[in-house]
């Protein structure tokens, strides 16, 4: 099977929020619709079900070849303390994003001929669907299912009709017969089209009348040849503009020209509700000494845009900066002096230990502006996440985060990958 990395499909952005106060509040509201949970299922009950189907395949084929045994070699579930290496093919099909400020958005073709629409990348959610902005065009390959279609997000939630249709991510990333949702009433998406729903498969359940699930756009590109691995690579970088074009989207493997040293992967989380998600365990320190979280589960996100910290977390967050909470925007603000003496935050995921800088964070300050911001002050990317620890949503790695690492979305071997980048220790913001 041939991979194509395809580096220059046009991409495009739109601040989406009026105010760094709505931007908390959205942020906010989506981790505890998370927390409350959609379904006891996940990645990691995915790849269950898959190894245990592998199995009684295996064993089917024991019996029918006694003296041949050709058995289907499954990939044993990791440990906790993760590993190194490339887990992943170094190869797939890639698609340029751009930095929209607060999220990445993407452009994608619905339909034959394709009419384009905006769509918001999210790693949080399945369902892809259109109709916000700009009202869906059926075409001839368009084919309405006559079941209804209800998603809510926290922050957001729309409902419609569900379509079959041909997708166009990219030009060798074309999808026949994909599920999607045409919204006929919408909720806090003004700025965008729709989603492009990369999450696990199962948060699909619930959602379409008449269907236990819906396949995501992942799924059907492996099951449809186009890609050997269900697996998306995801390469943001930090900007100090809106309209970048500096991301990446690699699906059905990875793109070593965009990041550092090994890729250390980790099993998904057996932690719910943060196991229904890209969840993660990690650690997370302030300094070298005072511990934030110690080894509690979470999530990685590009539907979120801080980075988001249980609520005692936060607190001692707060107290090792000395920030204050800025009135005007929501967000903790610090003095020029006291970014000097700001010291990083270390991860440590996977028995790997990954360094945020006090560069990564603090909002680009060319930008401050975008979030009602006012010039030159510095405010920090860190936010409540409205709940305590232990709650097993303790945190997001969102959109700010994502920025200085590279992330790898691991269906296939239910696992998440993290790696350094040219950016991690940036210095542009």
């Amino acid at each position: 099977m041939s991979h194509i990395v395809v580096r220059s499909l046009p991409f495009s952005s739109r601040l989406t929020f009026a105010s760094a106060k709505e931007l908390i509040a959205t942020d906010k509201a989506r981790a505890q619709k998370l927390l409350q949970g959609i379904n006891p299922h996940g990645p990691l009950a995915l790849y269950e079900s898959r190894r245990r189907r592998h199995e009684h395949e295996r064993h089917e084929r024991h019996e029918r070849h006694e003296q041949h045994r050709h058995g289907h070699r499954t990939t044993g579930a990791t440990t906790d303390t993760g590993s190194t290496g490339s887990g992943t093919t170094d190869a797939g099909d890639g698609v340029n994003v751009t930095d929209a400020s607060v999220n990445y958005n993407a452009f994608v073709g619905v339909g034959t001929p394709a009419t384009t629409y905006t769509l918001l990348i999210d790693t949080g959610s399945s369902n892809t669907w259109v109709g916000a902005d700009q009202t869906y065009t059926p075409t001839s390959s368009s084919k309405s299912t006559g079941d209804t279609v209800n998603v809510s997000y926290g922050s957001g939630s729309f409902s419609g009709t569900e379509y079959t249709d041909t997708v166009t991510i990219a030009p060798a990333l074309v999808i026949q017969n994909q599920s999607i949702g045409v919204a006929s009433t919408t909720q806090g998406f003004s700025g965008v089209d729709g989603i492009l729903g990369v999450g696990p498969v199962d948060l699909t359940q619930g959602t379409v009348s008449n269907t236990t699930e819906v396949p995501t756009v992942t799924d059907n590109l492996y099951a449809q040849g186009t890609i050997s691995e269900e697996v998306l690579g995801i390469s943001f970088e930090p900007t100090t503009a809106t309209d970048s074009a500096n991301g990446e989207l690699t699906f059905g493997g990875t793109d070593s020209t965009k990041y550092t040293g090994e890729i250390t992967y980790t099993p998904i989380t057996t932690t719910s509700p943060a196991s229904m998600y890209w969840g993660i365990n990690q650690t997370v320190t302030y300094g070298t000494s005072e511990t934030l979280l110690p080894n509690n589960a979470g999530i990685v996100d590009t539907g979120t845009t801080l980075l988001m910290l249980a609520s005692d977390a936060f607190s001692k967050y707060q107290t090792a900066t000395g920030a204050t909470m800025d009135n005007t925007t929501g967000l903790l603000t610090i003095t020029e002096e006291q970014y000097e003496k700001l010291q990083s935050l270390y991860f440590t995921i996977g028995g790997t230990t990954f360094e945020f800088t006090a560069n990564a964070q603090i909002w680009p300050r060319s930008l401050n502006s975008t979030l009602g911001g006012t010039e030159g002050q510095i405010y920090l990317i860190a936010s409540d996440i409205g709940s305590p620890s232990g709650s097993g949503l303790d945190f997001i790695n969102g959109f700010g985060w994502l920025q200085r690492f590279y992330s790898i979305f691991d269906t296939t071997n239910a696992q998440v990958g993290i790696a350094t980048t040219p950016y991690t220790d940036a210095t542009t913001n």
